[in-house]
């Protein structure tokens, strides 16, 4: 069955837009190489390059620091160049950070390629809904789903092969691989490029329909209401649902390694835990939505995530190594909040500027809110000398992303706060 979602142009041929299709799936595939390429490797890097706990901080914060501030700065470069010169422009970044960053000499020229690489992640992060938007208006969903899926796959894998690429051929190698594919997409994005400029094909047509005199890119709204979003309650529980959310998941990503080394388990052992722990939000991203939409307040939901989480902090803290798949698995069921909290973005809004002002709103404070959190669970592991305080921040933040889910999953509606 067809997806209404209010289209007035006549369905489109499968075939003429294949090519945007595979642009879309391979930026999503390269929107997290960047983070879980490296966070397996980050003990052996900090050996061979002399970083401690707080660097290996620094480089769990980048990740969300960088989603926070391109965040904000790509809907205003997209209306001025276009939703697929960004597009390029994001997989350019990426390819670009992944091969400088394998090519470092020291700490600063690893953190200045992750800074670059995950620049283009988070440009990309934005554009790519609008651009399902734009190519897909009958398969919104279909293609959501799709690219929701493979962005996982683009989670997992990199983790699953850090170490043993590492061991193979070295952690250049490991590093530098997943840089073919953002070559592949940025190879993708001239060619809808070349097409448009032509003026010829199927998606030619879609891209001038779409585009206004001085505005390339109207699918990203840019709402009068957005200040008022600061006074609801609603957004404030969305912010905090969706960071802490996003802190627990990017410190877990980057000390879970770590913290299972330093246990007695071996680095490829923690990569294959990585790639569990990223492989379980697969299963959110397929089945969180649908269900979603069929209930009139989430929150149950929200509240057996908090408990999955509890228990596997327990786990990893007082005994990680006696059933580390256990813990991780359940670890690994809490982010089921994050599809949740973007599914929430269309059901807590009546309007297409308020979804706008509410999902920039969202992600915007909720990656500041997250970006240090890996560096200061790794600052209070390295001044206690263990993990005690460390995980007893994590808890706290559990109950942030409890309160604010409280608010997120009341069923009322943005609007309803003007």
């Amino acid at each position: 069955m067809a997806e209404n979602v209010g289209m007035t142009s006549p369905r489109l041929p499968w075939a003429g837009r294949l090519l945007a299709l595979s642009c879309i799936l391979l930026s999503a595939f390269n929107l997290r190489t960047a983070v879980t390429s490296l966070t397996p490797l980050l003990d052996s890097l900090g050996q061979t390059f002399g970083f401690g706990a707080t660097m290996t901080g620094v480089f769990g914060m980048v990740p969300t620091a960088a989603f926070a501030v391109f965040g904000v700065l790509t809907p205003r470069l997209a209306h001025r160049i276009g939703l697929e010169r960004t597009a390029l422009l994001s997989m350019l970044l990426a390819a670009a950070g992944l091969l400088l960053r394998s090519c470092a000499g020291g700490t600063g020229g690893l953190l200045g390629g992750s800074i670059v690489a995950l620049a283009g992640m988070g440009i990309g992060n934005v554009v790519l809904p609008p651009l399902v938007k734009r190519y897909f208006p009958d398969r919104v969903g279909t293609v959501s789903t799709l690219y929701i899926t493979i962005l996982q796959l683009g989670t997992m894998l990199p983790a699953l092969a850090a170490v043993p690429l590492a061991e193979a051929a070295g952690w250049r190698v490991s590093l530098g691989i997943w840089s073919l594919l953002a070559v592949a997409a940025v190879l993708s994005w001239l060619s809808v490029l070349w097409q448009e400029r032509r003026h010829e094909g199927v998606l030619a047509a879609i891209h001038d329909r779409a585009v206004a005199p001085g505005d390339e890119a109207p699918e990203l709204i840019v709402a009068p209401a957005r200040g008022r979003v600061w006074r609801s309650p609603l957004a404030w529980g969305m912010s905090f649902m969706f960071g802490m959310t996003s802190l627990i998941t990017y410190t877990m990503f980057t000390w879970l390694p770590k913290l299972l080394a330093e246990s007695g388990a071996s680095e490829a052992f923690g990569g294959t835990m990585t790639a569990l722990f990223a492989a379980l939000g697969l299963l959110g991203a397929l089945l969180v939505p649908g269900w979603a939409v069929r209930v009139r307040n989430p929150f149950p939901l929200v509240a057996a995530c908090v408990l999955a989480y509890l228990a596997a902090f327990a786990g990893l803290w007082l005994a990680p190594m006696q059933w580390p798949v256990l813990w991780v698995i359940l670890l690994g069921l809490g982010p089921t909040t994050f599809p949740l909290a973007l599914t929430l973005i269309n059901l807590r809004t009546r309007t297409s500027g308020g979804s706008a002002a509410l999902s920039g709103f969202t992600q915007g404070v909720g990656y500041t809110l997250s970006c240090t959190g890996p560096l200061l669970f790794g600052v209070l592991h390295e001044v206690t000398g263990g993990w005690t305080w460390s995980f007893v921040f994590l808890v706290a933040c559990v109950g942030l992303m409890l309160a604010g889910a409280w608010q997120a999953c009341r069923p009322r509606m943005l609007e309803d706060h003007w």
